[in-house]
């Protein structure tokens, strides 16, 4: 079966991404295959951010901003990753939200994974390898940000932040990404980091990339028993008595019809 066909196939393949609370999702099956399957795609993730430096034509809004911190404080790469996904976390504290596996996987894994792959890949000399590097990697990142989201352990920090804030003030989705990816780009770029022309081609790509293999990797997971209407359910409600049913996937949802990062 050629890769084309494999894609339509998978297209045509429907697995729910179960809206659950962090311990839902930790009940929910399949935990060898959802683990492997959660690592290995935040390392491919990883990969693909280490693929967009070396190609040096530009990089996503978060990574503009990560380069630029880098460029000031001197650490690796994969360290300021991992700080400014601590950090994003925290501001999770007042918006009441909790994280699941796959939310501290991402602050820690993805950050790794690319100080390693950086000491992996080179920058190539001809133009053409480097577009080429280019475009693989946001193959690679829509690859590795299908198989984090269909593992349903829960979104990246940066995309709680998003649906979480968007919870909070009644805004819409689209107004929160985009003023925080607006924002992040600015003082990244104010900073030092790279935009180009990739940074135009992740954010136009990006989206049908993750939504292509998205289908293929999906795993099936047994949906929460939920209680009849109007009966107590405690273990999806937080401590001041607010859902977090819906916000552990809507950075999924956003990610095949908005093109969002999941990060």
């Amino acid at each position: 079966m050629s890769p084309i066909q494999t894609l339509r196939r998978g297209a045509a393949r429907r697995v729910d991404l179960v809206p659950m609370t962090p311990m839902e999702q930790l009940r929910a099956g399949s935990t060898v295959r959802r683990v492997s399957q959660l690592l290995v795609g935040l390392w491919l993730y990883g990969t693909a951010m280490a693929m967009f430096i070396r190609a040096e034509l530009g990089l996503d809004p978060w990574d503009v901003f990560h380069y630029g911190v880098q460029d000031k404080v001197g650490w690796s790469f994969g360290t300021v990753v991992i700080v400014v996904g601590i950090l994003v976390l925290l501001l999770w504290i007042p918006l009441r939200q909790w994280p699941g596996l796959g939310t501290i996987a991402n602050v820690f894994v993805i950050g790794i994974a690319t100080d390693v792959m950086l000491s992996v890949v080179e920058t190539p000399d001809a133009l053409w390898l480097r577009v080429t590097m280019l475009l693989g990697g946001i193959v690679v990142n829509g690859l590795g940000g299908a198989l984090y989201i269909g593992s349903q352990y829960g979104p990246g920090p940066r995309d709680g932040l998003m649906t979480g804030l968007a919870r909070r003030t009644g805004l819409s989705i689209r107004l929160i990404r985009t003023g925080l990816e607006v924002t992040v780009l600015v003082i990244g770029w104010l900073l030092g980091g790279v935009v180009g022309v990739g940074t135009v081609l992740y954010a136009l790509l990006i989206g049908p990339a993750v939504q292509a293999f998205l289908p293929l990797v999906t795993v099936r997971v047994t949906p929460p028993a939920r209680p009849a209407r109007g009966e107590s359910d405690h273990s999806a409600i937080d401590g001041q008595g607010e859902r977090q049913d819906a916000v552990d996937t809507r950075a999924a949802e956003l990610a095949t019809s908005d093109g969002e990062r999941p990060a």
